[in-house]
């Protein structure tokens, strides 16, 4: 397989590698992924993470494997697993099912490499598009609020919802963000915040629960979030606490924009009702730990309610911008 490198995923000098995103900002660290086992690991604990990314991610770990000469039947069951490992989000299960498709075919291995170097490059001009459409809606002096993070170290390319954003910083110049810290574990703070330092992009972090006096006070022009998987009826499931912003963008009359690959559109799943949300551990709502510290807040045998994920109906999205355009929710239908 040739080399192809992105910013936090890399096939280079024959091995898999993924830039731990646990330890962002304040530590650059990159492992060397060899096994199944060890992607799943790097998946459940969100060292690797961004819908995109885990799909391809775990795909150029089946083709490594490919290569170094795993059967039909060994591959096949690494696919199977890989697939297992993050439920919510459909890019996985995406990848999964393409390697899956040529898994059997007689010169597998060939087949395998060529479907992880597709999706891969697929992957950086998806990101193009879905920046080219999102511009559009973007005027200069915007103060853009986003939520989680969406940039370059969630997929191959530039991004979803950041990548429009990035996209119109370097068009208009005049752009500022609001960013939600994102709870449980501040991917917001952490992950986005670092990416726009780096594209000198101005921004201002803020709690979760303070987005609400910025939009009563008109200091939020429009809202670009991501999505792990959009129903087939426009409902999406996004990081925990998207749901609460399109409910309070409606009330104040702001702009609401969803921003994806159309692989992330699943026109096998009805609506938000059948999408499967993650509980995650209770571990990261009572307290931190990593490169930002230790510290246990709450007793440490409290009851918690921890979804990795929430769906926002579609009758709250003003738009849903995909790699093949923007659609409204009239033609959001047609699709």
């Amino acid at each position: 397989m040739k080399d192809l490198i992105a910013q936090s995923l890399k096939y280079q000098d024959g091995k898999v590698q993924v830039l731990d995103q646990y330890l962002l900002p304040h530590q650059e660290v990159w492992h060397v992924c060899q096994t199944v086992s060890e992607m799943q690991g790097l998946i459940n604990n969100l060292q690797v993470r961004g819908a995109p990314l885990i799909g391809l991610a775990a795909t150029l770990l089946v083709a490594y494997l490919a290569e170094q000469g795993g059967s039909q039947q060994e591959l096949g069951q690494a696919i199977d697993d890989l697939e297992a490992t993050r439920p919510t989000a459909v890019n996985l299960k995406h990848c999964m099912d393409r390697l899956r498709a040529v898994v059997n075919d007689e010169r597998y291995v060939e087949s395998v490499v060529a479907v992880a170097e597709q999706l891969f490059e697929e992957d950086i001009a998806l990101c193009e598009r879905i920046a080219e459409h999102g511009v559009e809606l973007v005027n200069t002096g915007d103060n853009i609020l986003t939520h989680c993070n969406t940039g370059a170290l969630a997929t191959a390319g530039i991004g979803t919802a950041l990548g429009v954003i990035y996209q119109a910083a370097q068009r208009h110049g005049n752009i500022h963000v609001w960013v939600d810290e994102t709870r449980p574990l501040l991917q917001g703070g952490r992950l986005t915040a670092y990416e726009l330092a780096r594209w000198q992009i101005p921004y201002t972090l803020l709690c979760d629960s303070m987005a609400a006096s910025l939009m009563a006070a008109g200091k939020v022009d429009k809202i670009f979030v991501g999505a792990d998987r959009v129903a087939a009826n426009g409902d999406f499931a996004n990081k925990v606490g998207t749901y609460n912003l399109a409910v309070l963008a409606h009330f104040h009359q702001i702009p609401f924009y969803v921003v994806a690959p159309k692989t992330t559109f699943d026109p096998l799943c009805a609506s938000g009702q059948d999408i499967e949300i993650e509980q995650r551990s209770a571990l990261e709502v009572t307290g931190v730990s990593g490169s930002f510290g230790d510290c246990q807040w709450a007793p440490k045998q409290a009851d918690v309610y921890n979804p990795a994920f929430d769906v926002t109906p579609a009758k709250l999205v003003t738009g849903w911008v995909f790699d093949s355009g923007v659609y409204t929710r009239p033609a959001f239908s047609a699709l």
